[in-house]
């Protein structure tokens, strides 16, 4: 070991071992170095106004020389000099101290006054307030750094792309932190070029790559929260090529609502890398069926319910209902909404929030909240979405998906409710999995339900279908974060496998406006822009984590990238369309597709015969019975299901696991 390692070790030690001293010996420490520095500072002030003084001057008028000091120490206590954390200490302690030894300046010619000679004067003051001060700030601000400053040699030496109040605000908050240390501002803006904001130089754009390269930069942070998603695109686009880690605060709308702060550093949302800018909403199709009104959402603890919560709730309702078999999931929803009720300032609207334990698939508790409270909306986000998941689970998958959309629009139909609109799914279209087979079903029954009572009801029932929702439980971009912050590699099925994506807050708000523009029956598919390769959507998130892709070519990079296959029923392309017959509507991201469905009396057999096998886990029942009724369904050669595997191991070991023989005449409707 080199003796620099060494001693960087002992310093850490150090530093370690002092921090960790109690309060009351930090106070006495600084307190004695504190008496130190205000008797070296006299005697200095007198010799260097009387050169011919001698020691033995000093030892006789030895009462002056310990009188000062310690009637130093209650001023400094009343300055408030101890009640500063040192390792965090700024301007606002440098004007403390020098106020304190101002004050204790004028101690010197009162104590003096007892003392025949020699005589305190102007220039022994002024000497003894410039010394003072140099000691006792000196020794604060030389601990600040050996405590504080003196770890950021360790920390990620980052750059701030935008020299405004946010910008500013986040070096601020850096100066203090251990994990980052800001060195520059970077800004488009050139009368800011070469100029010195909050003590960090402001360089041009253009002059990056070389600054990164000089100072070793890690990181770079945007702090530039009012940018649309095209300027913040613009600025990220011309930064990845650069090879590092790119960080950002939240957007202006998170802040400006308390969500966030301008000091608050995250990795860069993966919207922003869509190439698609949302489109304004329409304020009116928002506020239809939601203000003044009582609504429900279904499953609202989960990824789509809560967003759907929380723009319902911005929207001012009379009422909103939640419901959800979560407990914690409840909890989260409901405490999130009522701290945002008073955050928002909306206590005056007497919003009622109220929420519902229980399951969508449960009849009786369905019936019973459609009587109880007079709803006017209903939004069915309830749902199992993980297609492994529900493949390997499939009664209780089939059960959530589809026997609950029939309890629910059975109840809301006899609750008299007005507009009922289904969260679906583009794996629905064609599907190749339990998943979509049981969410295709669910549409399906809402279809033939306004077909049934057309003319005879006042609900309303629409579906929206749409892609992948970025951020949400089960979706690529928390794993491969999660995959990257744990040194990889990361895991993908196929390197041509793409999907469609779409940022939550515009899924929900494209859900609430389709839902307002139904007349009944017909399915409304967002555009979702064009799908997304996701082994390219790997790679960028590795390139703005500021890592390498390790590869064939590049041996020494520092992400691997793995292939794990499809897994069972999992597709290569999402299709958002099963049919041809799309027509547009007055909003440009929400198409409307009429599609063929089976009659009510059809469906109804088929639903009565899921919802036997699914109580009894008949999942050959389950795959027969979705092979009949859902077009295009082309399912797995084996059932996946954990416990019909399991039962069929142990009741018959030599029975084949999979299709059920009966299976062999496909009838489509």
């Amino acid at each position: 070991m080199t003796a620099r390692r060494r001693l960087r070790r002992l310093n850490l030690s150090t530093r370690l071992r002092l921090l960790a001293l109690p309060r009351p010996a930090k106070l006495a420490a600084m307190v004695g170095l504190d008496l130190i520095a205000i008797g070296i500072a006299i005697i200095v002030s007198f010799v260097v106004r009387y050169p011919e003084f001698t020691w033995a001057n000093v030892l006789d008028w030895k009462w002056f020389w310990l009188i000062v000091p310690v009637a130093a120490i209650p001023v400094f206590v009343a300055c408030g000099l101890y009640r500063q954390v040192i390792r965090y200490i700024g301007a606002r302690a440098a004007v403390q101290i020098l106020i304190g030894v101002g004050a204790v300046t004028w101690v010197i010619p009162t104590v003096a006054l007892f003392v025949p000679e020699p005589i305190a004067r102007v220039d022994i003051m002024v000497h003894f307030l410039l010394l003072a001060t140099v000691l006792i700030g000196g020794s604060r601000f030389g601990m600040r750094w050996f405590f504080g400053a003196g770890s950021s040699r360790h920390a990620d030496r980052v750059l701030v792309w935008g020299a405004g109040h946010t910008g500013v605000q986040l070096a601020q908050s850096l100066h203090v932190n251990r994990r980052w240390t800001p060195m520059a501002f970077v800004d488009d803006d050139p009368r800011l070029w070469g100029r010195i904001v909050h003590r960090l130089r402001c360089i041009r754009p253009k002059d990056l790559a070389s600054y990164i390269k000089r100072k070793q930069i890690g990181t770079i942070i945007l702090a530039i929260p009012s940018a649309s998603q095209t300027q913040r695109r613009s600025i990220i686009s011309r930064l990845e090529p650069l090879g590092i880690a790119i960080k950002t605060v939240p957007p202006m709308q998170e802040i400006l609502s308390g969500r966030g702060a301008g000091s608050d550093i995250d990795d860069v949302p993966i919207g922003d890398l869509l190439g698609r800018e949302p489109v304004p909403a329409t304020a009116a199709l928002l506020r239809r069926d939601i203000t003044g009104r009582t609504v429900l959402v279904t499953g609202a603890g989960g990824s789509i319910g809560s967003e759907l919560c929380r723009q319902v709730l911005s929207l001012k309702p009379k009422r909103v209902l939640l419901v959800e078999r979560s407990e914690y999931a409840l909890y989260s929803i409901e405490r999130e909404l009522r701290q945002r009720v008073v955050m928002d300032d909306i206590a005056d609207q007497r919003i009622e929030i109220v929420p519902l334990l229980g399951s969508a698939g449960n009849r009786a508790f369905m019936n019973r909240l459609f009587s109880t409270w007079s709803v006017h909306t209903v939004y069915h986000a309830a749902a199992h979405k993980h297609v492994p998941i529900v493949e390997e689970n499939t009664a209780e998958g089939v059960a959530n998906n589809t026997l609950a959309t029939w309890i629910t629009a059975d109840a809301a139909n006899a609750g008299n409710v007005e507009t009922f609109v289904l969260i679906s799914t583009d794996k629905a279209v064609r599907p190749t999995n339990v998943m979509g087979a049981s969410k295709r079903m669910a549409e399906m029954v809402l279809q033939s339900l306004m077909q049934r009572q057309r003319g005879s009801t006042q609900t309303r029932y629409s579906m929206v279908r749409f892609g992948n929702v970025l951020g949400s439980s089960g979706s690529v971009v928390p794993l491969f974060r999660e995959q990257i912050r744990q040194g990889g590699p990361v895991t993908v099925t196929h390197p041509d496998i793409t999907r469609f994506f779409m940022t939550v807050e515009e899924a929900v708000q494209l859900v609430i406006q389709a839902g307002s523009m139904a007349d009944g029956g017909e399915v409304h598919i967002l555009d979702m822009g064009q799908p997304v390769k996701i082994l390219d959507l790997a790679k960028r998130m590795i390139q703005l984590s500021g890592l390498v892709v390790r590869s064939e070519d590049n041996p020494e990079g520092d992400i691997s990238i793995e292939y794990l296959g499809l897994r069972p029923g999992e597709k290569l392309y999402e299709e958002l369309l099963i049919g041809e017959d799309v027509v547009g509507t007055s909003h440009p991201r929400i198409m409307r597709g009429n599609e063929t469905c089976p009659t009510w009396e059809k469906l109804e057999v088929w639903l009565e015969q899921l919802e036997t096998a699914c109580s009894t886990g008949d999942c050959a029942t389950i795959r027969s019975t979705l092979n009949d009724a859902v077009e295009g369904y082309q399912p797995a050669a084996d059932i996946h299901d954990l416990q019909w595997q399991a039962s069929r191991h142990t009741s018959s070991p030599s029975a084949p696991v999979g299709r059920n023989p009966e299976e062999s005449e496909h009838k489509h409707v």
